[in-house]
């Protein structure tokens, strides 16, 4: 290992996809600086050695050395910025920022910026595709994708759309975006925050300097206190208002809505799933904040399918459909899956559990109590959500996925649905949540093709 020298006054902290984007750009810029990693073997590592071999970096600790005479700190998103060598740094003098500041920074045309605990990625990529076909170029990456820096290194777009995680925020300043919105707000990541409200707090730093925002009429958690000069734009679950989309009922027939206008009958959406419906409304109300057209709009909601591991058709098998929907890492995720299927199931049959992330499991009681017949969970968090939910409903212990969907598959019935939405990470028994969605649907698959041998 190697101390960083005292003359970089710019340090990386955390290597991995945002680190490696960041020394990327800093390099671009004539930057002067160094990288730290707590671990020995961060990934990215290799990557860093090609592209840098002249730039000192020092690994399996993070210590006041290393980061001494730091002027800024551009800490990523993995790493918690109350490191006590990174408290230490800053008593010193030193600034944090993330990627994202430095991206703001950088860029010269409109970027719109979406968190919320649920449902971004699926809202980014919507508005993406949304721009796109009204014509306009668009780069859409941050916290999905491509990281934000590296979209610099591509031709100028009319339009950047980037997905921000609240750590990601946590360690932003005045962003000053085009247009930012948090699409709701429960809670997540309680591993890593004391409490809701500060990770409510790190959420809503996105608002800082906006010039417009999207706010979700339904969930006040999502409301930012605002100058007069910001103009609002709205989206919810129920009657739209001025600069508003919701759903209009007109005989029966329920449509997506803008301002007192029915635009689309919601049979139309590919989309599964009230939240989904949701999903839909929030992107159409970014883009027009951002001036596009209704008709772009409307021609990708009749097309669009939606994201791989998020409320995603898996396969049926004897009557019984199932769905991937691994990137339900936290409670709310997994209570709008929930809720989006209820009214085209007989019975859902939930399979959750891997690592918790010192989740409070108790606002699903209601919905499980109500909407679930059987639990069948996996991973570390299995013996607290069985004897959590054991009295309310049946729960079955699995020891693997492929076990899980056995077991939900021999309780399921004609008309049922079995839903992989785990409230928790993957990381106890994946690599990451799209290999659980992964293993998931080839467990489906098996049990399809079996059953057709």
């Amino acid at each position: 290992m190697q101390l960083i020298a005292t003359d970089n006054k710019q340090v990386v902290i955390g290597l991995g996809v945002t680190g490696l984007s960041c020394a990327r750009y800093l390099a671009a810029n004539n930057r002067s600086f160094s990288v730290v990693d707590s671990r020995d073997n961060p990934p990215g590592l290799a990557a860093f050695k090609t592209e840098f071999p002249d730039i000192t970096l020092t690994l399996g600790e993070i210590t006041e050395a290393s980061l001494a005479d730091a002027a800024e700190l551009v800490v990523s998103p993995g790493v918690a910025i109350d490191e006590p060598a990174i408290i230490k740094a800053v008593e010193k003098g030193a600034q944090i920022c993330g990627d994202i500041d430095l991206f703001c920074q950088a860029v010269d045309v409109p970027v719109i910026a979406i968190t919320g605990s649920n449902g971004k990625s699926t809202v980014t990529t919507l508005v993406g595709e949304m721009i796109s076909r009204s014509g306009k170029k668009v780069a859409v990456g941050g916290n999905i994708g491509t990281p934000a820096l590296d979209l610099l290194a591509q031709e100028s777009p009319d339009i950047y759309v980037l997905e921000l995680s609240s750590f990601q925020l946590e360690r932003s300043e005045n962003l000053s975006v085009d247009v930012a919105t948090v699409l709701n707000v429960s809670a997540d990541h309680m591993d890593r925050y004391k409490n809701l409200l500060e990770y409510h707090q790190a959420k809503h730093r996105i608002f800082r300097g906006c010039k417009k925002v999207v706010i979700n009429r339904t969930d006040p958690l999502s409301r930012p206190l605002l100058a007069e000069k910001v103009e609002v734009f709205t989206f919810g679950l129920n009657d739209s208002d001025i600069n508003g989309f919701g759903l209009l009922n007109d005989g029966g027939v329920e449509s997506l809505a803008y301002q007192f206008k029915p635009l689309m009958p919601v049979s139309e959406l590919k989309l599964v799933g009230r939240h989904n419906i949701e999903n839909a409304l929030a992107a159409m109300a970014l883009c027009r904040a951002v001036g596009v057209e209704l008709e772009p709009m409307l021609d990708v909601l009749r097309e669009f399918c939606g994201l791989q591991h998020r409320c995603q058709y898996a396969g049926e098998y004897q009557g019984v459909r199932f769905y991937n929907d691994s990137k339900g890492t936290n409670v709310g995720a997994a209570i709008a899956s929930i809720n989006g299927l209820k009214d085209s199931a007989n019975n859902i049959i939930l399979i959750a559990g891997g690592d918790a992330k010192a989740a409070d499991f108790t606002p699903l009681l209601p919905v499980l109590k109500n909407l679930v017949s059987t639990m069948v969970v996996i991973g570390n968090a299995a013996k607290t959500l069985s004897d959590l939910f054991s009295e309310t409903l049946n729960v079955v212990m699995a020891q693997s996925m492929e076990e899980a969907v056995a077991s939900a598959a021999a309780i399921a019935s004609d008309g049922d649905v079995v839903l992989l939405s785990p409230a928790c990470a993957s990381f106890d028994m994946f690599d990451n949540y799209q290999h659980r969605g992964e293993v998931f649907v080839a467990a489906v698959q098996r049990l399809v093709t079996e059953g057709a041998s």
